[in-house]
């Protein structure tokens, strides 16, 4: 039985109720003031006179009272159906746009008019989570579009240099060799990036106390070497900030804030700040470097994988992932990340999760 019918039945059963109850209690009162027996009585003038009994309001009360007991029957049926469909009509708007998802179309917003009570909720609930999936969905799209091109990027020039070192054997093999580990290193980096990207897309399962200091002197200390053959200097000020979560991930986290502000540094004499602290029930880590300017446009897009920042030729070219990567063990965390571009050059990253 459909929800429409069970509601028209409802309807018709609390109004057939209700009718008997009234109709019983009529009766009784009116029953219970007739006296029964003899239909006549003496007047006041010592006439007879015909008064009615219980057995004749009974036999002129029942048509009337069997009548309008069907009337009601037939009207909580009826006006039950229409009042059923009515409010059930929200849902069929609902029913549409959830079979459209499931085609496969996530760009219908059911946007049901009317004042705000439980429908409109449902259906504006309804419409954000559409909007999230479409997102996400075309996020996924673009992410597997560029991963493929990225993976493919490797081992075409993989095999383009086989080719060419088995049409010329006199091709130097030692330089051969060591053209290919370059490029599978890139590879199995990309690759191990997507893995830590997808962990973090995973949300957190596990937490533990960390201190983003200790995490933060950790990744200074292990990319030092780094900064030095780039000619970059740390500035740090590291102060207690305690915070909860997944250890590995917030040590990505740090790692990469720290690796990008090398990479994306000034050839030489630049400069990697950062610090550390706790306020307000915030722990806060921020990273910033002397890179090149950029432009507000520019900051938005930094955290889109595959997305590179402006880099010298010295420095190489990366993967794209680093802060995308970052961006997403944020959110796993609860936190929140802002970047914001200085005006003679460079990057403040801004991490900030709960303490």
């Amino acid at each position: 039985m459909s929800v429409r019918a069970r509601l028209a039945l409802s309807y018709a059963a609390v109004i057939v109720l209700t009718g008997a109850a009234l109709l019983t209690v009529v009766w009784l009162f009116l029953l219970r003031y007739v006296p029964d027996g003899s239909g006549w009585m003496q007047g006041s003038d010592g006439r007879p006179r015909v008064v009615p009994t219980q057995g004749d309001l009974v036999r002129a009360f029942t048509p009337p009272t069997v009548a309008m007991f069907v009337l009601l029957v037939v009207c909580g049926l009826v006006g039950g159906w229409l009042l059923a469909g009515r409010m059930l009509r929200p849902l069929e708007r609902l029913h549409d746009a959830a079979g459209l998802a499931a085609e496969g179309s996530l760009s219908h917003r059911v946007s049901l008019p009317g004042r705000g009570d439980e429908f409109t909720d449902l259906a504006d609930a309804f419409d954000r989570m559409l909007a999230e999936l479409e997102r996400h969905v075309g996020e996924q799209q673009r992410f597997a579009a560029n991963a493929s091109h990225e993976l493919r990027t490797p081992l075409a020039i993989t095999r383009t240099m086989l080719e060419v070192a088995d049409a010329d054997p006199s091709i130097d093999r030692a330089e051969l060799i060591d053209r290919l580990a370059a490029v599978n290193t890139r590879a199995i980096g990309l690759t191990e990036s997507l893995l830590v990207l997808s962990r973090a897309e995973r949300g957190v399962r596990e937490s533990e106390p960390v201190d983003l200091a200790l995490l933060a002197e950790d990744a200074v200390e292990t990319l030092a070497p780094l900064a030095a053959t780039r000619g970059v200097h740390f500035d740090t000020e590291l102060s207690s900030a305690e915070t909860a979560g997944s250890p590995a991930l917030l040590q990505q986290l740090a790692t990469n804030l720290v690796h990008n502000a090398i990479v994306h540094n000034r050839p030489s004499g630049g400069g990697v700040a950062v610090r550390t602290s706790t306020s307000a029930g915030v722990a806060e880590l921020v990273v910033g470097n002397d890179g090149a300017r950029l432009s507000d446009q520019d900051v938005e897009h930094l955290t889109e994988p595959f997305h590179r920042g402006a880099r010298t030729t010295e420095h190489g070219d990366g993967v794209g992932l680093g802060l995308a990567i970052v961006a997403s063990i944020v959110r796993a965390h609860a936190g929140e990340l802002s970047l914001a571009p200085l005006a003679d050059g460079g990057l403040v990253v801004t991490v900030r999760l709960p303490a």
